[in-house]
């Protein structure tokens, strides 16, 4: 599923500081979306919910229910309501005050009541607001499953050599972001040009909060410059691609040994004495999707193997997880880019400093700071968008 052009909510507006031009996400504060009052379907929903709470409330204190698997679920399903209704009622409440305020104020019977009621007004908006809010954010929550650590996959497109190079340096700026940010990066494997750069580079990134704030990621990535290789300094334009998968945890994906085809060969390339002299390289293959792995950076037949399980595990996530947004009909993040490799969502003009993300029609004008990983401001805007549409898709 590609960005969703329905719901282009703005036109950029520019800006200068320090003198760099800059051009932001959305002219509308993601506040408005979050404290504007509860209604319409997202009502519906939350009163439904708290109608099933109650019914699961009557049912668990019914004798002739307890015991048995049935009852474990009511009392499964009770528990992931509790919190989300405990917030509803919270916000009913608060509402509720507000009407009454309202609506004292719009007859105007009693005078007194009326001034009491004008006094307390602005006070009871704002607590209706951060109320909303509160429900918003916790259902947003709901929404983000799974761990932080993700796996990145950088491959070489359009382009040859320059693209390559292009590889190296979006490795590089990734890992200067980690830095930033205390994360930890593995590299899994890579394939390395003449030149130093990558025809394909995989690698983990590992910390609090790296899958939410690199997820958008994911898609075709458009560079304008002049190569290192060009000697009549013509601007060429290449491509690579990056998916960007929530690595699995060891028990969030059971594999069965039988499903399993594991190859062992002898690695090629870089590495060493030991490189086409032993089968340390391994090939895993799923047979029930198809989906296959191989990795041979190692030296270690064992370490191989367990790098490519890591990495089977997570290709498999993906799947599931893409098949089940497929069946839900879910936006959550693909609303704002898909991960399809073939979706081109930024495109980098080195010769005019610029950089453009396509799926918020975001342009700033520091590529120069961007590229040494100075990214927040355009993935702040990436996530505000996002959340702002699933905001709105409640």
């Amino acid at each position: 599923m590609g960005f969703h052009p329905a719901l282009v909510l703005f036109q950029p507006a520019t800006y200068e500081i320090d003198g760099t031009l800059w051009m932001s996400a959305s002219d509308k504060d993601t506040a408005d979306f979050l404290d504007k009052p509860i209604e319409g379907n997202l009502l519906d929903k939350l009163s439904a919910m708290q109608d099933r709470f109650v019914e699961l409330e009557q049912l668990i204190s019914d004798p002739e229910n307890q015991g048995g698997g049935k009852f474990q679920d009511m009392l499964k399903e009770h528990g992931s309501l509790a919190a989300m209704v405990t917030l509803y009622r919270d916000y009913s409440r608060s509402s509720g005050s507000l009407q009454e305020a309202e609506e004292i104020i719009a007859s105007g019977d009693d005078e007194e009541l009326k001034e009491l009621a004008e006094a307390e007004l602005e006070d009871l908006q704002k607590e209706c607001c951060e109320k909303a809010r509160t429900v918003r954010m916790a259902i947003l929550d709901q929404q983000v499953e799974g761990g932080d650590d993700c796996i990145f996959k950088v491959r070489a497109g359009a382009g040859g050599e320059e693209a390559a190079l292009f590889c190296s340096d979006m490795f590089r700026l990734y890992s200067l972001y980690a830095e930033k940010r205390r994360w930890k990066i593995e590299v899994l494997s890579e394939s390395v040009t003449d030149l130093g750069g990558f025809k394909e580079i995989t690698f983990a990134v590992r910390g609090s909060g790296a899958f939410t704030r690199l997820c958008f990621e994911s898609g075709g990535h458009r560079v304008q410059r002049v190569p290192a290789t060009e000697t009549q300094g013509r601007i060429h334009t290449s491509a690579i691609t990056i998916a960007v998968m929530q690595e699995a945890e060891e028990s969030e994906i059971e594999i069965e040994d039988k499903d399993l085809r594991i190859d062992t060969f002898c690695a090629s390339g870089p590495g060493g004495q030991s490189v086409n002299k032993t089968s340390s390289a391994v090939r895993i293959t799923h047979m029930p999707t198809g989906v296959v792995v191989s990795m041979q950076d190692e030296k270690s037949q064992h370490r191989n193997r367990d790098k490519a399980m890591r990495l089977l595990k997570t290709r498999m996530k993906e799947l599931a997880d893409r098949e089940k947004r497929e069946e839900e009909d879910a936006l959550r993040r693909s609303l704002i880019g898909s991960g399809d490799r073939s979706d081109r969502i930024r495109t980098y003009n080195f010769p005019q400093n610029r950089i453009s993300d396509h799926r918020i029609n975001c342009t700033l004008y520091n590529l120069d700071r961007f590229m040494t990983g100075d990214v927040d401001d355009l993935l702040d805007q990436l996530e505000a968008h996002d959340r702002e549409e699933r905001v709105q898709s409640l």
